[in-house]
């Protein structure tokens, strides 16, 4: 019914989205510990695709302190391209396209235009919904044919998801959860959910305040 935020709550009606200053501070030490273990996955010299969202930019922030000769950075995301706007070790590339405000990030036919003639190593892909049986989701239908085109753009394509989004349904389908290599997310997933995952070929890395769990 109400997100609690610091000094107060929000009113909040199903299907709603948060506007992303809410999103950063839930579930947070989740996030940071989702986007520790994803930017350790980066090698130097690679080009890497940050979706938006709350949780790729706590791996923006987890970018500016590799130590890497120096790699590449699409993003179609405001709050990242500020994050890594002075990063030494980044060359950052930025899509364009139609605003949204609440989340920061931009999509549309200009932003799937400057996409086309790009080519990534990996994909860090943040969703709002993953359910085995439909997929990933996102209530946003332009955002949802820009991530497609992410995901076929992308070597690799790496889900970054706290575990309160496993299971649950949202208006437009991203892709199958077959068309993503792996999952990071944390120790509050479901084990149904986990080994439905698995069992349609996912690496499912779980993180926890001890360290990763499983692989």
């Amino acid at each position: 019914r109400i997100v609690r935020t610091h000094g107060g709550a929000l009113a909040h009606r199903d299907g709603e989205e948060l506007p992303i200053g809410v999103k950063e501070n839930l579930r947070q030490g989740e996030k940071m510990r989702i986007a520790a273990v994803a930017a350790a996955m980066i090698q130097d010299g690679e080009t890497i695709l940050l979706d938006s969202g709350s949780t790729t930019g706590e791996i923006a922030k987890q970018i500016r302190q590799l130590r890497l000769g120096g790699i590449n950075v699409i993003t179609n995301a405001l709050n990242i391209a500020v994050t890594l706007a002075n990063a030494p070790n980044v060359r950052l590339v930025m899509l364009g396209g139609v605003l949204r405000p609440n989340s920061y990030s931009l999509s549309g036919p200009q932003a799937e235009s400057a996409l086309a003639g790009l080519q990534a190593d990996r994909l860090f892909l943040g969703v709002d919904s993953l359910d085995p049986d439909v997929g990933l989701m996102t209530p946003h239908v332009l955002e949802a044919q820009l991530n497609a085109q992410m995901i076929r753009s992308a070597r690799r394509v790496i889900a970054v998801a706290d575990s309160s989004k496993l299971l649950r349904r949202n208006l437009s389908v991203i892709a199958r959860v077959e068309q993503i290599h792996t999952l990071v997310t944390d120790d509050g997933a479901n084990a149904e959910i986990v080994a439905a995952l698995r069992g349609r070929g996912v690496e499912v890395v779980i993180v926890s305040p001890r360290g990763i769990e499983a692989r």
